[in-house]
């Protein structure tokens, strides 16, 4: 697959992805950028506006195997995972896959299951696997977890850790729709109940890893680079912040940036792709001192403006 090919599909993706959410482009284009560079996302908004329509047309569109987990404070890690289970024939335990065990999972409103099962995720999200009774069970690819939460509750919550929040490559937030959309998504509820019906699959799942490592062929330049490490150290150094990020912040930076490129038909990766994805990528991962009221968005923006551009 050549790089028009794999552009002109990511770019059909969107299009049936559109077809469930309506007037959110750039949140589904950041949505497959994600997907594209083999992350996890994390949907941080209000109940009602989408969310899980989004995670589901997203598998539809790609042709994958869909799993929703819904997390409660009672949710134990097994729930998640799997684990063994007794079989009488064979006079054993067997391990039974848990819902994990799919292309992607939706797993909606994380933050209400205990930090234990949590952190069965971890695993999971960073090397793409199970370890039951010390045997390891691979996970499908591709494989793509996307997490739900509901940011006006505060009661019978547990926050996500800081280890967790780094899993994530991208944080992004769907909001209202204009009053157009609203109305469009009226009209599209008069026949549908569930508007991810709309979208048909439009590669299978073996294109989705095959287009995922043709995007690992897009150039960087060492100076792209460069630029990425200096806005990952300037973010550490910066009075309001109290926890910068992370190397691993700097290397889903610069994926996330070969995916862009890819989408807008470049083997190459500019300044710009930085620039554009720093609120998604970077914001989440920062912890402000409790001192310091700053708006995120402004403050990286302010971290931006003092880093030289490569003019390569």
């Amino acid at each position: 697959m050549n790089l028009p090919e794999t552009k002109e599909k990511a770019n059909a993706i969107i299009e049936e992805i559109k077809k469930a959410i309506i007037g959110k482009e750039e949140e589904v284009r950041l949505s497959v950028i994600c997907l594209l560079s083999k992350g996890h996302l994390l949907i941080d908004d209000i109940p009602g506006v989408g969310k899980t329509t989004l995670a589901k047309a997203i598998a539809k569109a790609i042709g994958g195997i869909f799993k929703r987990i819904q997390f409660t404070p009672d949710l134990l890690p097994s729930d998640v995972t799997g684990g063994p289970v007794f079989n009488p024939e064979k006079n054993q335990f067997v391990f039974h896959p848990g819902p994990i065990f799919a292309n992607i999972v939706l797993a909606d409103e994380i933050n209400r299951a205990s930090p234990r099962t949590q952190a069965a995720l971890l695993e999971c999200m960073e090397e793409r696997q199970v370890t039951s009774d010390g045997v390891t069970y691979k996970l499908p690819e591709p494989f793509v977890v996307i997490a739900t939460e509901n940011r006006i509750e505060h009661y019978g919550i547990y926050p996500l850790p800081e280890a967790e929040l780094d899993r994530f490559m991208m944080r992004i937030s769907l909001g209202y729709p204009e009053k157009e959309s609203e109305e469009q998504i009226l009209k599209n509820h008069q026949q549908l109940d569930d508007l991810s019906e709309k979208v048909n699959p439009v590669i299978d799942p073996a294109t989705m890893v095959e287009m995922q490592e043709k995007v690992k062929e897009i150039y960087v330049s060492p100076a792209i680079q460069e630029y990425i490490v200096n806005i990952m150290v300037a973010s550490r150094q910066h009075p309001a912040v109290m926890l910068g990020a992370s190397p691993r912040v700097g290397i889903h930076l610069q994926r996330c940036a070969q995916a862009l490129a890819l989408l807008d038909g470049r083997d190459y990766v500019i300044p710009d792709d930085i620039k554009g994805l720093l609120v998604p990528v970077l914001a989440h991962r920062l912890i402000l001192r409790p001192e310091r009221r700053v708006d995120i968005p402004s403050l990286l923006e302010e971290i931006v403006e003092k880093i030289p551009v490569p003019l390569e």
